[in-house]
């Protein structure tokens, strides 16, 4: 007896299409909270200013820095997928991804930590209520930043899973898989590029 003939596989263009309409509706919630941001940093400028200054900007760079290299590392695993010889170096690079997201969450953590004892997190004990739009900076940071920080909880455990699949040759770790997971990975890493000046950087100079 003739067995069934299997349905046609996914294509790639399929698969890619849905990660950019979904990255596409994630765009449209990060614009309007920067439309938020935009509208404060405009009526409130010096409120803003006095804010940003007060968050740590060493620690926002090193964490720019070390989102950029995550880009670079996803990016040559990626690549791998391509090279019969290269594709056992895919895992390896997707755990370093990973690796680095945590990195990411763990300095992000201990900037959390330093503002709950500097009292910046927007209540009754706000360090900065005597100036205007300052708390309002404050909301914002820890919405977006807490956002950003859940996508890349997200992209760690997507990582992680096609790391622990490529490694052992499963089929579902196959290479449109991973370059559906690379565009999240460097969605979430262009948010944080723009969130970085908008926090960080405001009047630092003076």
């Amino acid at each position: 007896m003739n067995r069934a003939v299997a349905g046609p596989m996914p294509s790639p263009e399929l698969g890619q299409l849905g990660m950019w309409i979904f990255l596409g509706t994630e765009l449209l919630f990060f614009g309007g909270l920067l439309v938020a941001y935009l509208f404060g940093r405009v009526h409130w400028p010096q409120g803003f200013g006095a804010a940003s200054r007060h968050t740590d900007v060493v620690l926002g760079t090193i964490n720019t820095g070390v989102l950029l290299t995550s880009s670079a590392v996803v990016a040559f695993g990626l690549a791998c997928t391509e090279h019969l010889a290269h594709r056992r170096w895919t895992g390896r690079l997707l755990w370093l991804t990973a690796a680095l997201g945590m990195v990411f969450l763990a300095i992000k953590g201990i900037e959390y930590r330093k503002e709950w004892h500097e009292h910046l997190f927007p209540g009754p004990a706000f360090a900065l209520a005597d100036v205007g739009g300052a708390e309002l900076f404050f909301w914002l940071y820890f919405v977006m930043t807490g956002l950003h920080a859940l996508h890349l909880v997200i992209g760690i455990s997507g990582v992680a899973a096609l790391a622990w699949g490529a490694g052992r040759g499963r089929p579902w770790a196959a290479a449109r898989h991973v370059e559906a997971m690379a565009l999240y990975w460097h969605f979430v890493d262009v948010v944080w590029i723009f969130l970085y000046p908008l926090i960080y950087l405001v009047e630092r100079h003076s």
